[in-house]
């Protein structure tokens, strides 16, 4: 059987607190070929001397100006060599250190597998033990999307074959980009996908799409938006409703 080559992308820009360890649970990865590509738009704080020195063969850093998360994204999916393609935010770091392992395994098993997603902790910014909301997803289905659901980003793994026929980020999008590639590879081009119900990555509170009402509100009038632009009727009392019963559900299954 062959092996698969995975690729972690990272687009950072002044994390200096926190990229430490997001590289170190990267490194740390068991029993898998893996590459981490990291997209750093000119940090200013001390993240480009981290990267400096976490620099190995297995680790590729570009260093330039981007215009926002996922024009570094879709950076990082060029300029990437692997066959399976995740990301992990310059905040967030994997639960364990056989998570790679696990997807890998489950690529090697379905040849007919296109992508993976699984479960999401929320963590306090400084105690990282400190669990503040639990992401549970589950089984995809077409009446998801246009309730709200998403699965969690960092821990969405697809084959390179699925961007090269259906495209990368689109950057029109500022904050949803994520959800309208999900919603485009699951919903509307229908490839095999497997949820797992499994914590892979745990996230520090305060990443772009929630640190804020403002940046709340964006994102939700961005993926209804999207919805929209790919045809999908969206009730906007239902959207909103279940949105805000996922979220609180959040908090209850810490």
């Amino acid at each position: 059987m062959n092996d698969l080559k995975i690729s972690v992308i990272t687009a950072v820009k002044n994390s200096v607190s926190t990229i430490l360890s997001c590289l170190e649970s990267v490194r740390n990865q068991n029993d898998v070929i893996y590459e981490h590509v990291i997209i750093d738009g000119m940090s200013a704080d001390g993240t480009k001397e981290v990267l400096s020195d976490y620099l190995n063969n297995q680790t590729l850093i570009i260093r330039e100006p981007d215009f926002g998360i996922y024009d570094a994204m879709n950076k990082g999916i060029v300029n990437s060599k692997g066959d399976i393609i995740g990301f992990l935010n310059a905040d967030d770091f994997y639960a364990n250190n056989n998570i790679l392992f696990s997807i890998k395994k489950m690529f090697q098993e379905d040849t007919l597998l296109e992508a993976c997603y699984a479960d999401v902790i929320y963590v306090d910014k400084i105690e990282t033990l400190k669990v503040q909301r639990y992401w549970k997803s589950n089984n995809f289905n077409y009446s998801l999307f246009s309730k709200g659901w998403s699965p969690a980003h960092p821990t969405f793994f697809a084959r390179r074959s699925v961007y090269e026929r259906y495209g990368n980020f689109n950057n029109k999008y500022q904050i949803a980009a994520d959800v309208e590639l999900m919603l485009r590879f699951l919903q509307i081009y229908k490839i095999k996908t497997k949820y797992v119900p499994e914590v892979w990555v745990k996230m520090r509170l305060g990443g772009i799409s929630n640190k804020n009402l403002k940046n709340i509100f964006i994102q939700n009038q961005e993926v209804i938006r999207a919805l929209k632009s790919h045809g999908i009727k969206v009730n906007l009392i239902s959207f909103f409703f279940c949105k805000l019963l996922v979220r609180l559900s959040q908090y209850f299954n810490k």
